[in-house]
């Protein structure tokens, strides 16, 4: 199960990056360093929410549960896994790129 989600997280992430969403924003020359403002910024808020699950637990905080921190914490490391995978694509599509002659 995780790692479908994984895969559906990874696809989005990547077609978000690449330009295929549906938003305006998406369609626009220029906006790739947006896309990727924003991605980040969803990674790192994934992250903080799972940092304050476990941390809600950890306290005992009424309505924290086990269940609610793992998923805050699987939730962030698919979308960060998702994160460095499209990263490795656009250095390999860098390195391609560098790599042709001219």
């Amino acid at each position: 199960m995780v790692s479908s989600i994984a895969a559906q997280s990874a696809i989005s992430a990547a077609s978000s990056l690449a330009g295929t969403g549906t938003s305006p924003a998406a369609t626009q020359p220029g906006n790739f360093l947006s896309l990727v403002s924003d991605a980040l910024q969803g990674v790192s808020a994934q992250q903080s929410s799972a940092a304050s699950a476990e941390a809600g637990y950890a306290a005992g905080v009424p309505g924290a549960t086990l269940g609610k921190a793992l998923v805050a914490s699987d939730r962030a490391e698919v979308a960060w896994n998702a994160t460095v995978a499209v990263r490795n694509e656009v250095v390999s599509a860098y390195q391609a790129v560098m790599n042709m002659q001219f």
